[in-house]
C-alpha cells in the first residue's frame, strides 16, 4: 500500500503530466515502503511503515526556481534554487480516524529539466528520482556522511529499478 498523495503544479515553465506524476509517485511510495520493510532501518518501526502505507498522506508540490529559491532561503538559509526540498511534518501515528499528513515534498520543475538534460535522461525520470529522494528525506534519511549517502542513494537506485524507472 502507499500513502495518499496530493499533488499541485504551481509553475508554468515546464509541462508536467500531473496524472502521470500522481500515479508514478504512488507506485514509488509503495516501492519505498517495501524496500524499507525488507531492510528496515533502526529509526523506523515496522508498525509505522505499515501505517504510513495504510493511512498516511502527503503533499507533492511542483514549483518554479524562484519559488524553491525563496523556500530554500527561508527554511535552510541558502539563497539559491535547489532541486527538491522535503518538509517532514508528522511521523507519530495519530489516533484512528484522525488525518495524518506525513510531510511535503517540493520539486523545482526547472531544476528537474536542467538535471535531466545534464544526466541524459528524461524529465519524467528526473521527477521520479527527486520524488524518491524527497520521500526518503521525509522519512528521516540524509546524506551528510559517506555512510548515509551510500545507504540513501543505494535505496533510491533500488526503488527506481523495482518501479521500472531507468535512465
Amino acid at each position: 500500500m502507499a500513502p495518499e498523495i496530493q499533488i499541485q503544479n504551481q509553475q508554468r515553465s515546464q509541462k508536467v503530466d500531473t496524472a502521470w506524476f500522481k500515479e508514478t509517485s504512488a507506485l514509488l511510495a509503495a516501492e519505498v515502503l517495501k524496500n524499507l520493510e525488507k531492510r528496515r532501518p533502526k529509526h523506523l518501526k515496522a508498525r509505522l511503515l505499515a501505517e504510513i502505507g495504510r493511512r498516511g498522506t502527503f503533499s507533492l508540490v511542483v514549483v518554479s526556481n524562484a519559488a524553491i529559491r525563496k523556500l530554500n532561503k527561508q527554511w535552510r538559509g541558502k539563497d539559491y534554487a535547489t532541486d527538491v526540498l522535503s518538509f517532514p511534518l508528522e511521523l507519530e501515528i495519530p489516533p484512528p480516524g484522525a488525518p495524518w499528513e506525513i510531510g511535503e515534498i517540493v520539486i523545482s520543475a526547472e531544476k528537474a529539466q536542467e538535471q535531466a538534460e545534464e544526466y541524459g535522461h528524461s524529465f519524467k525520470r528526473e521527477l521520479a528520482f527527486l520524488f524518491v529522494h524527497g520521500f526518503l528525506h521525509v522519512l528521516g534519511f540524509d546524506h551528510e556522511t559517506p555512510a548515509e549517502e551510500k545507504e540513501m542513494f543505494g535505496r533510491q537506485k533500488e526503488v527506481l529499478k523495482a518501479a521500472g524507472i531507468t535512465r
